[in-house]
């Protein structure tokens, strides 16, 4: 089954950026801009991770608030997990609709699982299916505790938590462990073995990775 046709990430991006800078303000679209910009130019810190190492073992929690070991909901062969930012975030919401529409039949005519990871709440995950309408898998890595160990983590910058708290909300409210604490927003496919074959890390998170980018590397495994 080939995937539909429709826009990709990178253009749904491009046109509610231009909303979302009229609604914002030119100051505080500046300050966004300003944080992508420092992202963008300090780029992917070492020590993340890289092909060829072995998923760590990790519990993750679910939209109903048990605890389960991620290798429980690993499929049998490739798997794909996508690191997101949580529900606050508009880039997060378009990219997992995006990817329940093209991604995600994709994969389960292929038997591979999809499972999408944030720092949230139980309630913030909940809150990301609904936005999206989402029928994969949705989780919390409370405190980050899988991201860190892949390397991927990060926080908004000061001014960019102030801009926040100006549009009246905080990033550590939406946080399980209560920090500002956040993944980059990654994809990783792993194999049957939980080696990871694919990794693509996004310091600006503005920007995220096409479906077809990700089902090459699954069928590359």
């Amino acid at each position: 089954m080939s995937t539909p046709t429709r826009a990709t990430i990178g253009d749904q991006v491009a046109e509610f950026n231009v909303g979302f800078n009229e609604t914002v303000g030119p100051d505080l679209a500046a300050v966004f801009a300003a944080e992508q910009s420092d992202l963008t130019v300090a780029g992917v810190p070492h020590g993340t991770v890289s092909v060829g190492e072995v998923l760590p073992e990790a519990d993750v929690v679910g939209t109903t608030g048990a605890t389960v070991a991620l290798s429980d909901l690993l499929g049998d062969g490739a798997s794909v997990l996508v690191f997101y930012r949580g529900a606050w975030c508009p880039y997060c919401n378009i990219t997992l609709k995006h990817y329940n529409e093209t991604l995600a039949p994709e994969l389960a005519e292929r038997g591979v699982a999809l499972i999408a990871i944030s720092p949230q709440t139980p309630d913030g995950s909940a809150a990301a299916v609904t936005n999206g309408d989402l029928g994969f898998t949705v989780v919390s890595d409370p405190s980050n505790t899988l991201s860190g160990a892949l390397g991927i983590v990060t926080a908004p910058s000061a001014a960019a938590q102030e801009a926040h708290t100006a549009l009246g909300f905080a990033v550590k409210d939406s946080n399980a462990d209560a920090t500002p604490a956040i993944p980059y927003p990654t994809v990783v496919v792993v194999d049957a073995d939980r080696v990871v074959r694919f990794v693509d890390i996004h310091v600006d998170y503005t920007t995220r990775t096409e479906t077809e980018e990700i089902l090459h590397a699954v069928d590359a495994v």
